[in-house]
C-alpha cells in the first residue's frame, strides 16, 4: 500500500512531466508547424510527430514489416526545393519494410497504408537524416516532404 504523500508525488511528476513528452513528440518547431498548418490544412499527426494528407484512398491488404513494398514518390525541402523522384508505377522504390533501408518515417508510416494509397507526407528531421543530412541536396536537422504512393506488397 502506498503513502498519500507518495501517491502525491507520483501525481505531480507525471504532470510535470506531461509537457515534456508532448514537447519530445512534437518534433517541428513552432515556424515550421505554421507553415505546414498554412499550406496544408487538415494534416493529421501520428504519435512520433509525423503529418499526412491522404490523397488517394488505398485498398486492400496493409504491407507488414518485412514484406516487399514498392514506393513511386517526389521528395522536397519543407519550402518545396525537390531533392529526389521515383515516379515510375513499374519501377518503384523497392525495399523490406521495417528492416532500416529507408528513412524511419516511412518504416513507421507505410505499415498504416493500403495498396495504391497515396499521401503528402512531414516527416521530421529526427526521422529523416537527422543532424547529419544528407549532403548536398539534404541539409542537416531538414524536415522532409514526400507526396508517395504504395504501389507494391509482396509478403514476407
Amino acid at each position: 500500500m502506498t503513502s498519500p504523500l507518495l501517491r502525491l508525488a507520483l501525481f505531480a511528476a507525471v504532470i510535470l512531466a506531461t509537457p515534456l513528452l508532448h514537447a519530445q513528440r512534437e518534433r517541428l518547431t513552432p515556424e515550421e508547424i505554421d507553415y505546414v498548418n498554412e499550406k496544408w490544412p487538415g494534416t493529421k499527426k501520428t504519435s512520433t510527430g509525423i503529418r499526412y494528407l491522404v490523397l488517394q484512398e488505398g485498398s486492400g491488404a496493409q504491407p507488414k514489416p518485412g514484406d516487399r513494398v514498392g514506393v513511386t514518390y517526389v521528395g522536397t525541402l519543407l519550402r518545396g526545393e525537390k531533392f529526389d523522384e521515383r515516379l515510375e508505377a513499374d519501377n518503384p522504390l523497392r525495399f523490406r519494410l521495417g528492416r532500416g533501408e529507408v528513412i524511419d518515417g516511412w518504416d513507421q508510416l507505410l505499415p498504416a497504408m493500403k495498396l495504391s494509397e497515396k499521401r503528402l507526407v512531414i516527416i521530421p528531421a529526427a526521422l529523416a537524416y537527422g543532424s547529419r543530412g544528407r549532403p548536398p541536396s539534404i541539409p542537416r536537422d531538414a524536415t522532409l516532404v514526400f507526396e508517395m504512393q504504395l504501389v507494391e506488397i509482396k509478403p514476407q
